[in-house]
């Protein structure tokens, strides 16, 4: 089934862009390749790079700075909008390079803290905001991997920021339904992404999922990108409170063909 043309009239709010290899970007084309309209919210320090390549898409509405962390800075973001909104993306996760270095037992305080105030509980600080301007209700979609439900080697304090985050998810698609709006997360395999490239051996881990996922590839932002269309479209209606794996199946593979 092709969605082209069933985000017409819509507006779409993407926060996360960094570079043309986001996934962020990746939705923001695929919205607007299907009618939507596209507001950017980016991190001041990309704001040469989204100046270069937000004009690129066909429908765009505007981009304005925005960290989800300063209260103010969201709260200005969103009196900028002038219409309402239907579509809201969330394509953010950070933990300091700290949060790496050494067993989760040692995870500092401070690195945690950032870790889950930037990639989880961002989420519901945005919907916050949001929901008041979905008056028709809408869709809120974010980006999860499986280190949240189970352990990936190297993922760290960023698998329990991906768990809050799913957890967040079902909340806040529970406390939303009555209003029409829906919350679903995509749980992508692993992408080269300027995120991904902070994760020791992440070559290896892009040639084992290749090896091990049933389809026997690795999954591309494109891949991603037309899964959340479809979340944003009247098509999904009845999906909310999900987490919906785009990985070739890596993540029903329990023990992988060992020959």
């Amino acid at each position: 089934m092709s969605y082209m043309g069933s985000l017409s009239g819509k507006t779409a709010l993407v926060f996360g862009v960094a570079s043309e290899t986001s996934i962020a970007w990746a939705i923001s084309q695929e919205l607007a390749k299907n009618g939507a309209k596209i507001w950017l919210g980016y991190q001041f320090r990309y704001h040469s790079r989204i100046k270069d390549i937000a004009p690129q898409l066909p429908n765009l509405a505007g981009y304005e700075r925005c960290d989800v962390s300063k209260e103010e800075e969201l709260e200005a973001f969103f009196k900028k909008l002038q219409s309402p909104i239907d579509i809201l993306v969330h394509a953010i996760a950070f933990a300091p390079a700290t949060a790496f270095e050494g067993p989760v037992l040692q995870t500092s305080e401070a690195d945690f803290s950032q870790a889950l105030t930037v990639s989880s509980h961002s989420l519901p600080k945005m919907v916050k905001y949001a929901a008041p301007l979905m008056s028709k209700g809408g869709s809120v979609i974010t980006l999860t991997y499986l280190g949240g439900q189970r352990v990936c080697a190297n993922y760290k304090v960023m698998g329990v920021a991906k768990a809050a985050l799913e957890a967040y998810v079902r909340e806040l698609a529970h406390e939303l339904g009555p209003q029409k709006i829906r919350v679903n997360a995509i749980s992508a395999g692993p992408i080269k992404t300027l995120a991904a490239s902070g994760i020791p051996n992440f070559d290896l881990i892009l040639d084992y999922h290749k090896s091990v996922a049933p389809l026997r590839d690795n999954v591309t932002q494109e891949d991603v990108a037309r899964c959340a269309a479809f979340l944003a479209s009247d098509e999904s209606r009845m999906i909310t409170g999900q987490t919906i794996f785009v990985d070739g199946g890596y993540s029903i593979v329990g023990v992988p063909a060992l020959s």
